[in-house]
């Protein structure tokens, strides 16, 4: 890890009112995740959770370009862990196991693509910019949307559309996510943060135990997890840890990494 780095934190928090507005901070790498940002986000959620006086939780990224392009490929290429040493529990960017109370909304500029779909699809609410796009290329690259991407799209769009998402590796652009009810809705760029903020303030404004007793009804939440998720996570696991032993696997950063095309050996 580089000083700039070690420096420079992996994501910005900043207070408005009630809101929590947590932005990933690597514009220079599109806001790819590594263990800064994860260590940033998931103590941002802890902060949230904490505070009586956050209501809502606002995640976005820095820059206009990416959200989030997921997993930084290059930190995985050099065998660097992308988790919050000691809160890997907490998940992908400390965020997409890592159950809160407060509800959150992903406000996605730009790209999101693997993780950056992961983080949007583990948000109770999506206001996408025009710009947006939204794809799980992992297999592009020999690895799977381990995030709980290979089964929350599947629960939150149509079951061929997110097959063929997945299995092309192709993404989708902000207005078909809104035809197809991924978002809940699309905004001019330039208005992005404002209307994520402006739900934020809507939400805000009813009872916080009622919103948050509401929530984990709906999620089904028992002792701080979706119940109906863990089984779903447990083999997303096992799959990624078998496929991690493959010659592929391996391949696929590392391609990325040298900038050419993978060779894949099935193997």
């Amino acid at each position: 890890m580089s000083t700039a780095e070690t420096i420079t934190p992996g994501a910005l928090v900043e207070r408005r009112d009630n809101v929590l507005v947590i932005t990933l901070n690597r514009p220079e790498a599109r806001n790819a995740v590594n263990a800064s940002v994860s260590i940033a986000v998931g103590g941002a959620l802890e902060e949230a959770e904490n505070d009586p006086e956050i209501r809502v939780i606002v995640l976005t990224g820095a820059g206009n370009k990416s959200f989030c392009a997921g997993a930084d490929l290059k930190a995985i290429s050099r065998g660097e862990g992308l988790h919050a040493p000691g809160k890997e529990h907490w998940g992908f960017a400390g965020f997409v196991n890592h159950f809160v109370s407060k509800p959150t909304i992903a406000a996605v500029n730009g790209t999101a693509l693997g993780g950056g779909t992961e983080l949007a699809l583990a948000a109770d609410l999506i206001v996408a910019a025009e710009s947006a796009s939204f794809g799980l290329p992992e297999v592009k690259r020999g690895l799977i949307a381990g995030a709980g991407g290979v089964f929350r799209l599947p629960a939150q769009i149509p079951h061929r559309l997110a097959m063929e998402m997945m299995l092309t590796g192709d993404p989708i652009s902000a207005a078909t996510a809104e035809e197809y009810r991924l978002v809940n809705r699309v905004v001019p760029d330039a208005e992005l943060l404002d209307a994520a903020l402006a739900l934020a303030e809507r939400i805000s404004a009813n009872a916080p135990l009622s919103v948050q007793a509401s929530k984990r009804v709906a999620l089904g939440v028992e002792n701080g997890e979706i119940v109906a998720e863990k089984s779903k996570w447990a083999l997303s696991e096992r799959e990624w840890q078998n496929l991690m032993g493959s010659e592929d696997a391996r391949e696929g950063p590392l391609a990325f990494a040298e900038k050419r095309a993978p060779v894949w050996k099935a193997q």
